[in-house]
């Protein structure tokens, strides 16, 4: 189950990663980035892998968040929801709550 869990997460964060890869250095230069102020000496290799797995760990971070929040209260409390209690069928309340 934990394998699953993961490639829920990994795989189609890893897809929009590609993608937005793609996007990004579309209309970005990676030579003309600047980091701090400065100009990063790296690469055009270097600079996409950098990016690709920063936006891949961002997208798996948020896959995970997701999952983690729809999992059921009966997975995240550790038991059901109690049985509502019904009065018996003869019961009428006591005159103060009327």
């Amino acid at each position: 189950m934990l394998r699953q869990r993961l490639m829920w997460i990994a795989w189609p964060a890893f897809m929009v990663a590609a993608a937005l890869e793609m996007m990004v250095f579309a209309v970005l230069d990676p030579l003309s980035l600047t980091l701090f102020g400065e100009t990063v000496n790296w690469p055009r290799e270097t600079i996409y892998s950098v990016t690709f797995f920063i936006f891949w760990v961002m997208l798996m971070l948020s896959s995970g968040i997701t999952l983690m929040l729809a999992r059921p209260a009966r997975e995240v409390n550790g038991f059901d929801h109690p049985e509502v209690v019904q009065p018996p069928p003869d019961w009428t309340p006591p005159d103060v709550l009327k």
